[in-house]
């Protein structure tokens, strides 16, 4: 039965309640209801991640469901914690709310984070978080990883010669946005609901990418122990992030476009692939797959095919944003 009531008419303490039903238990010392987790890692050195959707420029509620948005708040951020070569180990959410936010949402959106945590990095939960009300949706995730006695994999490491290489995939989840803003926003450009009879398999899979990314979690500390040089993962678009591994390293990287694949594998984001480099005779380890080189020391370019690229190659929020939401 569906419970139609609203944050607003069921309060914090039930509203919690609700949360803490669905993510289920905690590996933590001390995990949800305390003021604060405590988590027991083997570890000392703990590597920490925070990454926020808010409602317009993050996703538009007309598109997502809650279990689209749990799931994609966990995505994110675990992505992060495994382009540090690290292992996802807690989570911990915050929640801004309208009061007129329906509880099944919540509920939702509690079944996508635990659902992504099961399904992308076994062992991680959420430890604890907070609820808040505010006139925008807004979910806040921290993320927590442990190196395992490992090494962190930065994005400032390149060196020329070295590898350029992905795992994961690259363009799905531009494509599925380019879907719902092409197909699915009425007269006036407000966003309306999806209608998935409309679209074809292939369609439908890149929605899903896009609503429910599936980035390469445990790959990270395969690349880690291979001896990835650097790496991060590509949130914003493979042109703009490796252009951000190129400054930190102060490299040149030319991209194969080939091997990349076509557009918008180049420019779009949101797939959270992990982009890193290998030394010149390292084994790539599985899933990476070689995309280009890093060709020379330098003050921090990209090429494609040995020339500039068009465009700036990525998702910038304050020049993109459209305003809208829905």
């Amino acid at each position: 039965m569906i419970d139609s009531r609203t944050v607003g008419e069921l309060g914090e303490a039930e509203v919690l309640a609700r949360i803490l039903d669905r993510i289920g238990p905690s590996d933590a010392l001390v995990g949800p209801g305390d003021d604060a987790a405590v988590l027991a890692l083997a570890d000392p050195r703990v590597v920490a991640t925070t990454d926020t959707l808010v409602h317009g420029p993050d996703f538009r509620l007309a598109w997502s469901g809650g279990y689209d948005l749990g799931w994609k708040a966990a995505a994110v951020n675990l992505a992060d914690v495994a382009a540090m070569g690290a292992r996802p180990v807690a989570l911990l959410v915050a929640l801004a709310m309208p009061d007129d936010t329906p509880i099944d949402t919540v509920e939702a959106l509690a079944d996508g984070l635990r659902a992504a945590c099961d399904a992308l990095a076994p062992g991680c939960r959420v430890a604890g978080g907070d609820l808040t009300a505010s006139d925008t949706l807004t979910i806040a995730v921290t993320a927590l990883g442990s190196l395992d006695g490992g090494r962190p994999v930065r994005r400032g490491g390149a060196r020329p010669g070295d590898v350029v290489a992905v795992a994961g995939e690259l363009g799905p989840a531009a494509r599925g946005l380019a879907l719902l803003f092409e197909r699915f926003r009425d007269a006036a450009g407000s966003p309306v609901a999806v209608d998935l009879d409309a679209l074809d398999g292939a369609e439908r899979a890149d929605l899903s990418r896009q609503l429910r990314p599936v980035p390469p979690i445990a790959a990270g500390v395969t690349a880690a122990r291979a001896g990835a040089t650097a790496m991060m993962d590509v949130s914003d678009g493979l042109v703009l992030d490796a252009t951000r591994m190129a400054v930190a390293s102060e490299v040149v990287i030319d991209l194969d476009a080939a091997a990349v694949g076509p557009e918008p594998a180049l420019s779009g984001g949101e797939d959270h692939a992990l982009l890193a480099t290998f030394p010149p005779d390292a084994v790539l380890p599985d899933p990476f797959r070689a995309i280009g080189r890093v060709t020379a020391a330098g003050r921090g370019e990209v090429q494609v095919d040995g020339a500039a690229p068009r465009g700036r190659g990525g998702w910038d929020p304050y020049a993109d944003w459209d305003a809208g939401r829905g």
